[in-house]
């Protein structure tokens, strides 16, 4: 119904803005991503997704449109709300959500208010066939299957005490390893420089 609303950041709370738009205020909620770039007095544009449950009405803001259409991919996963969506993006990027679904890493939600293991490895499961469609990652060496190679290096990095969301991105941030174990320490040489 709204695809976006342009309009002057009135007020900044915990976890939503006033956006007056020509003297018309709304309440829209925003992940914490979406808050951060936000200032109050400035004019943004936010798109937005309406969300109408059993007498509920609400309205959620995203500051780019990846924001948004992986907030509603998470919408379509079994017992994922807008509130607990609005959680993953709060503490993940949409490309860190893709990457852990690609990789089959429920460990990179760990940090997620509200969202347990089963969840995560409910997420991955029903996002699988979605996200993998347009989304790779670099064969493995010799051809191995690439997320088969990443998911081995994840799960290296996190026995070595990271967790899961930064050995996601410090591996699927190496592009050119020759082997799982150059692999991985090109993924921790990224880890050090954090």
């Amino acid at each position: 119904m709204y695809a976006y609303l342009n309009g002057t950041v009135a007020q900044k709370l915990i976890d939503k803005v006033y956006l007056d738009v020509n003297g018309v205020g709304y309440e829209v909620f925003c992940s914490q991503n979406t808050l951060d770039s936000l200032v109050q007095g400035e004019t943004r544009l936010l798109y937005t997704y309406l969300y109408l449950a059993e007498g509920i009405m609400s309205m959620y803001g995203f500051a780019d449109l990846s924001e948004k259409d992986m907030f509603r991919q998470l919408l379509g996963v079994t017992r994922v709300g807008p509130k607990l969506a609005l959680s993953v993006l709060s503490r993940m990027k949409p490309q860190d959500i893709t990457n852990a679904v690609i990789t089959d890493n429920p460990a990179a939600f760990d940090g997620v208010s509200g969202m347990g293991r089963k969840t995560a490895q409910r997420v991955i499961l029903e996002l699988k066939g979605k996200i993998s469609e347009g989304e790779t990652l670099p064969v493995g060496p010799s051809g191995s299957a690439g997320a088969d190679y990443y998911s081995d290096a994840i799960a290296a990095l996190i026995a070595l005490g990271y967790d899961g969301l930064s050995a996601s991105r410090a591996v699927t941030s190496v592009k050119d390893a020759q082997s799982a174990e150059d692999l991985i320490r090109k993924a921790l040489r990224f880890l050090s420089k954090q």
